[in-house]
């Protein structure tokens, strides 16, 4: 059959609005919307039969849907007053019925049950293009800012805001500061015990009162105007040591953000000065989702400083022969026993890429370690009763423990951690 005869056979099967008959026929010509197709058949049927040309009001198909794609626009425009968003996308939640007159319309015509376009996808197209006008965004199939779902049983249009987030690097200027909130492990968080004010944290229901996320993230939500910010780091240091030199990577997540578009220099000066410097912040952007993965999963090496304190007195030859034994050796590491509670009793590999240091008297040093991620340093230096191997203990041959930690850099092992791909400046 020609597309003349099946327009005829559509028209045929009751009233059809132009979008529901044009949509037949999706696939023909570039550059028209279905409307106009359906149209012009309509137009070319009446001349070609010499019949009078007639709208139709009605439409069985979509039951009027396709004269709405303004309205829902508009309605998609007004729930998200206030937002500040430059991307979208939309998608429609159309009722069994609706999809089964669409495939029923062309099951009578005779055509393949994939012939021209869904209802669903003329909807998203059709309205999505007026939002567009409405707000100036642009549509974006990966993870736009808002998604939209238009809800044709409900008449709802539901909003998803999409996070923001934002990309630096931190130093923790000062010790027992942990890096995200540490709830108390006595009350679980609640602050309470028995009804009364948890001993453990004084009623606060954190083992610590600050942390790095609680000196930085509060400023970004505010500035973003968001109802809640998370925080991602690029690994974790111990409480006890200092984050120090470089930093380490870090993304904020801003959930639901009614801003996005912030100066990152600002907001990187009102942190500062709300951390009081207990903590600082360097090279804020703003940063893709991605990039929390990125910060997550990259594999990164890591640089310590740190002061040791032996067991018994110790010859500067023979600390510079162990940490030459040190130098790129491999070392094979049990879980430390500190941290057993809350990880797999496991072996690992991890390299050490550079040892050195010296002694700042026969019973202390001061040593810098750049090792691979995931190395202990701290059982590298006391061995953990023989759960590290080699060590700086074993090879000295007597105890050796770290009395003072610092990380001094965090790159990533093969490519650094921000790059254009990932940031949003």
């Amino acid at each position: 059959m020609s597309i003349l005869e099946d327009a005829r056979a559509a028209l045929a099967t009751g009233p059809l609005c132009d979008s529901c008959l044009g949509r037949l026929f999706a696939d023909r010509s570039f550059g028209l919307a279905n409307a106009e197709r359906g149209h012009a058949l309509r137009v070319t049927l009446a001349l070609e039969d010499d019949d009078p040309f007639e709208e139709s009001e009605d439409c069985w198909v979509c039951e009027s849907e396709c004269d709405r794609f303004d309205w829902w626009a508009e309605q998609a425009a007004t729930a998200v007053r206030g937002y500040d968003f430059d991307t979208y996308q939309v998608g429609t939640k159309v009722p069994p019925l609706l999809e089964e007159n669409d495939e029923l319309l062309r099951e009578d015509v005779g055509l393949a049950p994939d012939a021209g376009e869904a209802l669903k996808t003329e909807l998203n197209r059709e309205v999505g293009k007026r939002i567009g006008d409405l707000t100036g965004a642009e549509v974006e199939f990966g993870r736009p800012a808002i998604q939209f779902t238009l809800d044709l049983a409900t008449d709802e249009v539901e909003t998803h805001v999409n996070s923001a987030f934002v990309y630096g690097r931190y130093r923790k200027l000062e010790r027992d500061i942990p890096q995200t909130k540490w709830p108390c492990n006595d009350c679980n968080g609640t602050g309470l015990w028995q009804g009364e004010p948890c001993e453990g944290c004084g009623g606060s229901g954190y083992r610590y009162d600050e942390s790095v996320e609680q000196l930085s993230a509060p400023v970004v939500r505010e500035a973003m105007d968001g109802e809640e910010a998370v925080f991602h780091g690029a690994g974790r240091e111990d409480v006890d040591a200092r984050m120090l030199d470089s930093g380490r990577p870090f993304v904020i997540e801003v959930m639901e953000p009614r801003k996005r578009d912030v100066d990152t220099d600002t907001v990187e000066a009102d942190i500062n000065a709300f951390a009081d410097g207990k903590v600082e912040v360097t090279d804020l952007h703003l940063a893709t989702h991605e990039m929390v993965e990125r910060v997550k999963e990259l594999d990164a090496s890591k640089t310590y400083r740190m002061d040791v304190e032996f067991g018994d007195p110790v010859d500067a030859d023979a600390l510079q022969d162990a940490l030459a034994e040190l130098d790129e050796a491999t070392i094979e590491q049990e879980t430390p026993q500190r941290v057993t509670h809350r990880r797999a009793d496991i072996t690992r590999t991890r390299t050490v890429y550079d040892a050195d240091g010296e002694l700042t008297d026969d019973r202390h040093a001061e040593l810098r370690i750049h090792g691979e991620g995931g190395l202990y340093v701290k059982e590298l230096v006391s061995s953990d009763e023989g759960r590290t191997e080699p060590s700086l203990a074993g090879l000295l041959e007597t105890d050796a423990v770290v009395t003072a930690l610092d990380v001094i850099d965090v790159q990533g092992e093969d490519e650094p951690f921000a790059k254009d791909e990932f940031l949003k400046e």
